[in-house]
């Protein structure tokens, strides 16, 4: 164990010693609080002149509107369109020229044909214009009171019982899988990341020890299965300790700020506490049993070359879990969820999911954390084992699936 422990402490001292480690995680950090801070920056700049000039400019801006038969109210349809100033045009020809002018201020023009039937003309459309699903809209008023006329009806009185307000109580005694749907999601995306990105970092260390032969050296004093845990422990440490910070630097700054954002960000980082434990508690034994699983990979090849193709097997299985838990976001107390959050491969990700939107019960968070944990103990002996069959063995990759034949032999 003390093995472990100057093993750990050396490999510790590569990570935050690495100008690269620390730059970045400052750099995140710094923008972490740099975006969250904006909305405060921005409203603070802000006054009554500038927003009185910014709704001056805005009118100059325009849309046409051409109205032969004369079934439009130009009033109504500026409301229609955000307030936009609405002009009416003589004609088509009109409509094409202002919009095919250069310097023109006219947005988009419109032609009425019919109550139910209109032409749209725009120069070019953008992704998110919405003018003409927006002049719609008024369109379908013009049919509502072009048959309250024909009918004799009470133009107020219909319009009254037809866009009446419905009163909505909503009471969730549950979970509200819609609002935690957008944290979660991100969330599985992060401990992929954090999966991939160290795990690869720990089988490139391996790697690089052992095609410069300093591994050699290294499993004179102390033994390969203590090499591999010291360096796992601190990869884990680093990588936790990094998204820890920005983690802090960003939910911190969130709440410091939450007034000037609004409710639209709430759905992303508004984590309930006990989704935060259950991520910390299975993303970790998650990052741990692959941590050991790249660290071995590591070891069965002889040039960083080579590392790629041992590794895919660990990435391989990553992604697919990755992309079933991401797919059965929508079906969160179905059966391949449920069968997932309880498997030492896809839990770290499956069973906070199932706590942040589904039906759990405790015992099963309580088996799935103990199942989750014997498996890292477990991956660690094996990968320990495979790390000290391999490293004084050189040439060609040695295949994942030899290296455990040659276990059973043993």
């Amino acid at each position: 164990m003390k093995k472990i422990g100057i093993v750990l402490k050396y490999e510790l001292g590569n990570y935050f010693g690495s100008k690269s480690y620390i730059i970045s995680t400052v750099l995140i950090c710094l923008l972490c609080v740099g975006i969250m801070f904006a909305p405060r920056v921005i409203n603070s700049f802000k006054d009554s002149d500038s927003d009185t000039n910014k709704t001056e400019d805005s009118k100059d801006e325009y849309y046409l509107v051409y109205d032969p038969e004369g079934l439009a109210d130009m009033d109504v349809i500026s409301t229609y369109l955000e307030g936009a100033a609405v002009k009416e045009a003589s004609g088509i020809d009109e409509i094409k020229s202002q919009l095919e002018e250069e310097n023109s201020d006219a947005l988009a023009g419109f032609v009425i044909n019919s109550t139910n039937s209109f032409d749209y003309y725009i120069y070019n459309k953008s992704m998110t214009d919405t003018a003409s699903m927006m002049f719609s809209e008024y369109m379908k008023v013009l049919v509502k009171m072009d048959y309250c006329n024909t009918h004799n009806l009470d133009v107020e009185e219909f319009f009254g019982v037809v866009d009446s307000n419905i009163d909505i109580n909503e009471n969730i005694l549950g979970k509200d899988s819609t609002q935690n749907y957008w944290y979660c999601y991100i969330l599985v995306i992060l401990v992929f990341m954090i999966i991939i990105m160290y795990g690869v970092s720990i089988a490139t260390g391996v790697a690089n020890e052992k095609s410069n032969r300093s591994i050699e050296i290294m499993v004179t004093t102390t033994s390969s299965v203590e090499l591999l845990f010291g360096k796992v422990f601190a990869g884990t440490i680093a990588a936790f300790f990094q998204i820890g910070l920005v983690a802090a630097s960003l939910l911190g700054t969130y709440q410091i700020n939450k007034e000037y954002w609004g409710e639209g960000i709430s759905m992303f980082l508004d984590i309930p506490s006990n989704v935060l434990i259950a991520f910390a508690v299975f993303g970790l034994g998650g990052f741990l049993i692959y941590a050991f699983l790249y660290g071995a990979l590591g070891a069965l090849v002889s040039k960083i070359e080579d590392l790629n193709k041992s590794a895919g097997t660990a990435q391989m299985l990553v992604m697919i879990v990755y992309f079933v838990v991401l797919m059965q976001l929508t079906n969160i107390d179905g059966v391949v969820i449920k069968v997932c959050s309880f498997l030492p491969i896809s839990s770290y990700s499956a069973m906070f999911a199932r706590v942040a939107m589904g039906h759990v019960e405790m015992w099963e968070i309580v088996v799935s954390a103990i199942i989750l944990y014997l498996s890292v103990i477990g991956m660690g002996i094996v990968g320990g084992k495979i790390f000290r069959n391999s490293t004084l063995r050189y040439g060609n990759p040695i295949k994942l699936t030899n290296a455990l034949r040659d276990l059973k032999k043993k």
